[in-house]
Order: structure tokens, then sequence, then C-alpha cells
């Protein structure tokens, strides 16, 4: 691996905390941030630097600015997030609807310092009601005189504005068109997602979480559909390490093992542990599976710090059709890795995706 990767996931186990050998190597600063960015790791890398001696931190006024940068982009920032999802909450409760957060707060609260990961979109689920709070949101909309509308050009979940943020209100927890092995895991998340044993107040308002069996498969499953079709960021990873850390004597392993060894992701889960505890200072004990094929889990820790083909796509129709289509051949190895049915079925599977969903062409 190349001396900046190096550097990069150095400073990323200063930043959450754990030990890292010395580096000897040479600290190229302008091209860590830009890693860093692309991961979503700066408030990390900055918490990283701390634990630096001086005579080998970056430059006191490009510091400066990342903390600068800390401060607004990634603590205000998160402080807006917490409130953003509060007042939606509340408005669910007050109109009767129970709001379950997933992925992004969800993931937060298990970072030693949530503040300092960064804010995406707010993932809800309403325990199946989610047509019929769309339907009074609407109205909620015109009746305020609002000019935002709820988006229902997406698989999987509706789309909406809220506070400055975008909401991703799922009526399913997998784009169920994209596999078939994604329609039968749909059915496992739908009778995972009963649970309503598990809430936060959230600035005094309650929010329910996942159960962390759900969590569980639904960050591997996240992790999954994301990595076979373009790319994860390391900051996905250590949404899935954090979590373990914490909740591991909570989540069945057997089942979560079976589930895995079912819908044939388990080698790929293997090698975002072997990740987990090889680069990030992770326990091994933690993860229960740790075995893995050495090279495999290289090929996608590379893929994962530099891929080749990124989520970035063309913007005009044909060259993204090109793109779309070498990326699809070009990653035909992680396919064959996450999913369990052949490229030709995931093609015709692909195809009808996108005819139903036009605007996801």
């Amino acid at each position: 691996m190349r001396e900046l990767e190096n550097s990069f996931l150095h400073l990323v186990r200063l930043g959450i905390g754990h030990v890292a050998e010395v580096n000897p190597q040479p600290i190229y600063w302008k091209e860590i941030e830009i890693l860093a960015n692309r991961h979503g790791l700066l408030a990390v890398i900055v918490d990283g630097i701390e634990k630096l001696p001086s005579n080998v931190r970056p430059p006191q006024e490009l510091l400066l600015e990342w903390i600068g940068e800390v401060l607004q982009g990634y603590e205000y920032c998160y402080e807006q997030y917490s409130k953003a999802i509060a007042e939606l909450a509340e408005f669910y409760n007050t109109h009767g609807y129970k709001m379950m957060v997933l992925k992004g707060y969800a993931c937060g609260l298990d970072w030693p310092r949530p503040e300092h990961r960064p804010c995406g979109d707010i993932d809800i689920w309403l325990f199946g009601k989610q047509k019929e709070a769309d339907k009074v949101l609407g109205e909620w909309f015109k009746e305020h005189g609002s000019r935002l509308e709820i988006d229902k050009s997406h698989h999987h979940h509706t789309v909406f504005e809220w506070d400055g943020f975008t909401v991703e209100n799922h009526y399913d927890f997998v784009n169920v068109h994209a596999h078939r092995s994604s329609a039968e895991l749909e059915k496992v998340f739908k009778d995972l997602g009963k649970d309503d044993s598990y809430s936060v107040e959230v600035i005094g308002k309650k929010v329910y979480l996942p159960s962390s069996n759900l969590h569980a498969l639904f960050l591997i499953k996240h992790m999954v559909s994301h990595f076979a079709a373009a790319e994860i960021n390391l900051r996905q990873v250590l949404d899935w390490a954090f979590f373990v850390e914490k909740h591991t004597k909570e989540i069945d392993w057997n089942w979560l093992n079976g589930m895995m060894e079912d819908y044939h992701i388990k080698d790929f889960v293997s090698c975002i542990n072997a990740i987990c505890v090889e680069e990030l200072g992770f326990e091994a004990y933690l993860f229960h599976v740790v075995q893995f094929n050495p090279a495999l889990k290289e090929k996608v820790l590379a893929d994962i710090l530099n891929p080749k083909y990124p989520r970035k796509e063309p913007q005009w129709l044909i060259p993204r059709l090109v793109f779309k289509y070498r990326r699809w051949k070009g990653n035909a190895w992680k396919h064959e890795l996450c999913y369990k049915e052949g490229m030709s079925s995931s093609f015709i599977c692909g195809i009808w995706n996108h005819l139903l969903k036009p605007r996801s062409i």
C-alpha cells in the first residue's frame, strides 16, 4: 500500500483513540486533506493530529483552517442535525406516528465523539406507516404555505427536505427490485422492523432506534449494496466497527452468521472485519467472524481507499450509460463477492429497476 494511505490510516487510528505505531513516512498534508474529505473523516484526522508530536504536525495555518472546518462543518452541523431530528420526531409523535432513525444518527450514537461523524441524510422508518404519514406531511406543507414537496421518484423510500436536511422516509429497507435476494431479505427486515423496544430522547423528543439485530443486518446490507455497485468509504467501515464494539453482546451472532451464509456475504464481511482489526485497531474478539483471505482483504481495502470506479458519474446520458456499463463489468469481482445471484440475473433486474424509476438512469 502506498505511503499516503498508510499515513492516512495511521492518523485515523490515532483519531479514534487507538494505539498506532510511529509512522516513519513523511506526511503529505494536502493529499491527506483530500483523502479525509473523501472519506468524511476530517474531524477524526484533526483528533489524530492532536496526538502527534508538535514537530510532525501540519503547518499552523493549515491546521487552524481544518479546525475551523471541524467546528462549522461537523460540530455545528451535528447540533443542527440533532435539532432537525428532534423537530421531525415531534411532528410525527404529535400526529400519532413512531419515528425510527436508521444509519446516520443511530450510528453516530456509537462513535466516541458523535459530533465528529459527518452529518448526511436523515433516514427514517415509520413502522409501516410511511404512506399515510407522507399524506399528512404533504397536507401540513400546504397548510403552512411551504413550497416543499415529497419526492416519490426513488426506490424504497420517499424524499423530502426538513430544516435544511434531506429525509429519506423508508417504506422498504432495501431496494427490492435491484436483486432477487433483496426481495427475500426485505421480509426479514420488515419482521425485525416491528420491534419498538429501543428509543432515546433527542432534545427532549422520543426517537426510536433499530434493534441490534436489525441494525447489524441493515449496516451490512447497506455496505454490500454500495460496495458492489460503486464504492464505500472508510467512515462506513467505522460505523460498523463502532456499532459492533458497543453492541456485540446484544447481537445474535449465530443468527447473523447464518444470514450472511445464506445471502453469500460472509466473505465480504470477514474482509471488513479484518480491516477493522488490522488497519483500525479494534479488538478481534468483538466481531466473531475474523477468518479471511489476506489477498482478498487487501483488494477490498484498496478499493475502499481509492476506488477504480467511483460513484460520481458523467453528466450527459450517453457517456453516463457507457461509464455505468464499464463500472458494472469492472466491478464483477465485487458482485461475485457480495451476491449469490449471477451477473446475468442481476443485469436483467438492474434494467427493470431503472425502467421502474427512470430518474435513476
